[in-house]
């Protein structure tokens, strides 16, 4: 309290009888662009856009889904025999070359095409890839408790690091699949309550009107969460999403941890 006369923290002098100034929380972005959407279809006489994510548009370019899923085939045949479980080493790799080009096919550059066997195929070969990255991270994880990883450790952190970026692409497939019911649901806009929440969504005055997550954003957020352990600009709203990550940073961190250990032991 202040005695008359003296000045307040504010700054303001004392007046017997004034109110205390009371502090604002900052305001809420989401709500901030609303009310000046509102304030700009008043003025111009018509609504103001949407952004791209909660509207029609087109469905997102099929290469660079492509080309990672290109990339796991490549890892998963150089994998040593040993870790590759004990099914043929070129049998799962062939079946996902087959629904990759089957997925092609059918949306061969943009993804706008939905069906029932579309929708399936393309969650069968992510279903693929994740259980043979997961059996042979299994493998690795045996090995190298059991000692029988090898002496040298070159070879060693190179099958980490192979099945760590498999890891790493798969589970950016599984968010990109899911996320408001997959590609196509989101290029429609029927999904206007994302799982994921990314920056650009909560602060839109921050990205072009025509932005949207596309593949690209989803392996940057798989990358970031396998480094992190934890979530960094995109947070997940749905359970679904927080299992997905919690499996996730758990095998990573397994994988990252037994391996680089055992590779120092060895140097």
């Amino acid at each position: 309290m202040t005695e008359p006369g003296q000045q307040d923290p504010a700054g303001h002098p004392d007046v017997p009888g004034r109110p205390w100034p009371r502090f604002r929380r900052a305001a809420d972005p989401w709500q901030e662009w609303l009310r000046k959407a509102e304030q700009d279809a008043v003025g111009r006489g018509h609504s103001a856009p949407a952004p791209a994510w909660m509207r029609h548009t087109r469905g997102e370019r099929r290469w660079p889904v492509s080309l990672s899923v290109i990339a796991v085939i490549i890892l998963q045949v150089l994998l040593p025999p040993d870790y590759t479980g004990p099914l043929p080493a070129y049998l799962l790799p062939a079946l996902e070359g087959a629904l990759l080009v089957g997925l092609a096919v059918a949306n061969p550059v943009r993804i706008e095409r939905y069906g029932r066997f579309v929708r399936a195929a393309s969650l069968v070969l992510v279903f693929l890839i994740t259980i043979a990255n997961g059996a042979s991270a299994v493998l690795l994880i045996r090995a190298i408790l059991e000692g029988k990883a090898g002496g040298h450790a070159g070879p060693l952190l190179a099958t980490g690091a192979s099945i760590w970026a498999t890891n790493v692409i798969a589970f950016a497939l599984w968010y990109w699949e899911f996320d408001r019911a997959g590609p196509v649901n989101r290029s429609l806009g029927t999904r206007h309550y994302p799982d994921l929440m990314f920056p650009q969504m909560a602060s839109p005055q921050l990205a072009p009107p025509d932005w949207e997550p596309v593949f690209v954003d989803y392996l940057y957020f798989s990358f970031t969460n396998a480094t992190a352990f934890s979530p960094t600009d995109v947070m997940p709203l749905a359970k679904w999403a927080k299992l997905a990550m919690l499996v996730q940073s758990a095998v990573s961190l397994a994988i990252g941890a037994l391996v680089i250990a055992r590779a120092i032991n060895i140097l």
